[in-house]
């Protein structure tokens, strides 16, 4: 390899670490060979776990003298390979940095360590009875750093918005060590917006170590309307005609027939498998709000075509409802060895037509895909069923992924909604991309790490893959410009 040899590392990072933080036998570097997106592997010449700031610090000194890249993890929750390690470099994982240092039930803030699970942080502030409101469906095992990194969002973000109108500040360390602080928690702050730069860069700017959260008073009341549609396209109409009648649920989802026939046997939801697709529209604030608000979204649905509606009539039943929803994507499993979510978002009044596309692209890759996604904000989640072990059965899957992505940026969409670029998507980039905006991308990055040690080769593609996506892609305007400068 390039570089330093793995011993040169690890005996570089011992003489600064305790013994215990540090892993080079193959087995102990396994672990962290992918994140959720496992098709992209590779193995880390060294694994390091830090259990405080000052280690971090550190392990980043010690990289940038070595010039050895650095890659760093959460909990590996991720679905567009951005914890992918580098095979010639460290992979710095967060697990043990892991508490909620303070919740401030005054000023409704949370401070965190990069590694606390999102679901604890609503957890230690329900006994003040508040909560943290972006909650990714793997809130269970995914990490406030990790979420940061991916701008993640929620079943809850189309009300309450994603990780970047809720992280009030955060702190870190640049590639040389440099420790830096964005935000905090006055309301505003002097000079440029570098907070909401640093939430989804995933890890290529600098290495958070601490973050603030914003914590709202859990609502009174919640019920969840389920409604069915005979077919996917006037769903997708009701989708836009909640938004158009000035509805703003605190949460508006959707699952088509073969997601729910997934999901139903795994976690019995409740849910109405004649359907070919169905609704989840929730209302949360005061008794009064929210049936005033529920009668609302009733009157559009029926006039939007929903064949059948049914209301929570318990909390118990409201949450049983959600968890299906949230158990979409490990329930694809029982329908296919491998699956592959996408992440495109498009304006609303497309969902229809996207859905439709999608079926007929089923059709031309010879491979199912089911729909989960964030309907009241156009994040779709389609989710590609293949067999890995079949030959050309990825490669398929692959294009029918991007050509997914394609149509969202044709229809004034993006590639990405709340699961980052990372690995996965450094091919759409040159499609939704100018060269100019691509060349301040690198500017921005090279500000930050001129070396491009922090987690080369995501987010940001080079320019030779685009010229090389451009020669055999039907959309060869995004091709770069050979002034632009390259990592």
């Amino acid at each position: 390899m390039a570089g330093p040899e793995v011993t040169e590392i690890a005996a570089a990072l011992r003489a600064v670490l305790p013994a215990d933080c540090i892993l080079e036998r193959a087995e102990e570097r396994r672990p962290y060979e992918c994140d959720g997106l496992t098709v992209f592997r590779e193995l880390p010449a060294v694994v390091v776990l830090p259990r405080t700031e000052e280690e971090v610090r550190r392990t980043l000194l010690t990289c940038h003298r070595l010039k050895v890249p650095l890659v760093a993890r959460g909990s590996g929750t991720g679905l567009s390979g951005g914890a992918t390690p580098h095979p010639a470099g460290v992979l710095l994982s967060c697990a043990r940095m892991s508490r909620v240092l303070e919740v401030d039930p005054i000023n409704r803030t949370a401070r965190l360590s990069p590694e606390s699970p999102n679901l604890k942080v609503s957890e230690a502030a329900a006994r003040h009875g508040l909560y943290y409101a972006p909650d990714p469906s793997s809130q269970v095992a995914c990490s406030i750093g990790g979420n940061v990194a991916e701008n993640s969002g929620g079943v809850h973000c189309l009300k309450y918005g994603l990780t970047v109108h809720n992280v009030l500040g955060l702190r870190g360390y640049t590639v040389d060590g440099e420790r830096i602080e964005l935000g905090g928690p006055a309301p505003d702050g002097p000079g440029l917006d570098l907070l909401a730069l640093a939430i989804g860069s995933e890890g290529l700017l600098l290495i958070v170590t601490e973050v603030i959260v914003r914590l709202i008073p859990r609502p009174p009341c919640a019920r969840l309307v389920m409604a069915s549609f005979p077919d996917v396209q006037s769903a997708g109409c009701a989708v836009a005609a909640i938004i158009a009648a000035g509805i703003i649920p605190a949460a508006l989802e959707m699952m088509d027939r073969k997601a729910t026939a997934a999901v139903e046997p795994f976690v019995q939801a409740g849910y109405d498998l004649e359907a070919a697709a169905i609704l989840l529209a929730e209302s949360d604030g005061t008794p009064e709000e929210v049936r005033e608000q529920v009668e609302e979204i009733e009157r559009v649905l029926r006039a939007a075509g929903a064949t059948a509606l049914r209301v929570s009539g318990s909390e118990a039943e409201r949450l049983r409802l959600w968890s299906g929803r949230k158990n979409a994507f490990p329930a694809a499993g029982r329908l296919s060895p491998d699956y592959y979510c996408m992440d495109g978002t498009i304006p609303r009044k497309h969902v229809g037509h996207v859905l439709a596309a999608i079926e007929q692209m089923e059709t031309r890759y010879a491979l199912r895909c089911m729909n989960v996604f964030h309907a009241g904000d156009g994040n779709l989640h389609p989710v590609i069923l293949f067999d890995a072990n079949e030959p050309g059965s990825w490669e398929r899957a692959d294009r029918f992924g991007a050509e997914i992505l394609e149509l969202c940026v044709t229809l004034g969409g993006t590639i990405t909604g709340e699961h980052g670029v990372g690995l996965e998507k450094l091919n759409s980039m040159c499609v939704q991309f100018s060269p100019a905006e691509r060349a301040g991308f690198f500017a921005v990055k090279q500000a930050f790490d001129p070396e491009g040690l922090l987690n080369p080769g995501k987010l940001i593609p080079t320019l030779v893959r685009c010229a090389e996506y451009g020669r055999m892609h039907v959309h060869a305007g995004a091709l770069p410009h050979p002034d632009l400068p390259r990592f």
